[in-house]
């Protein structure tokens, strides 16, 4: 029985391809959520007036990957201390973000972030909302395995992969392949 978790750490395409080949992913779909518009896209999110973050929602298996263990990589690899961006990516869609489905992910979410902050892993407070999933949006096609198609663009060779790289070296014995 698979568990899904819906996760805004900024640019969608970092998120998406961190979390890509790790062992107990499901499937990983791009989108859209916290936002007060119908079946918003890209352009409209990319403006901020939507209100809507780039998020993933990730299917997992839990026998082989926990909620709380997805949630102490999310808070280890992205910058859950930077209100509305990550890095260069600046504005209410790059917000950092936990999106719960029920009262036991929103426990489970309040429990990571705490252990986090208190593990002194951030120089600043960790400012990550944790609210409730109202509606996902599923991104337009182009936007998924973006990093896998399109590896050699400015963006994912400035920005992505250096993530990726971060996530393979303190999370290794997590992902399916090795020698990456």
């Amino acid at each position: 029985m698979s568990q899904s978790i819906v996760l805004g750490g900024g640019c969608f395409w970092c998120m998406e391809a961190i979390f890509r080949d790790m062992a107990g992913i499901l499937s990983i779909t791009p989108g859209y959520a916290g936002g007060h518009s119908a079946n918003p896209t890209y352009q409209e999110v990319c403006t901020g007036r939507t209100g809507h973050a780039e998020v993933i929602r990730l299917e997992f298996n839990p026998e082989i990957i926990g909620y709380e263990d997805v949630l102490r990589i999310f808070f280890t690899l992205h910058n859950p201390t930077t209100l509305n961006r990550q890095g260069d990516d600046i504005g209410t869609q790059y917000r950092s973000a936990v999106f719960y489905a029920d009262e036991p992910q929103k426990q489970a979410a309040l429990s990571v972030k705490a252990e986090i902050e208190n593990a002194n892993l951030w120089d600043a407070p960790i400012v990550t909302e944790i609210v409730p999933l109202e509606t996902f949006w599923p991104a337009e096609a182009m936007h998924f395995d973006y990093y896998e198609r399109n590896p050699n663009t400015g963006y994912c060779q400035a920005v992505i992969a250096p993530k990726v790289a971060k996530a393979r070296k303190l999370y290794a014995a997590r992902f399916k392949k090795a020698g990456f």
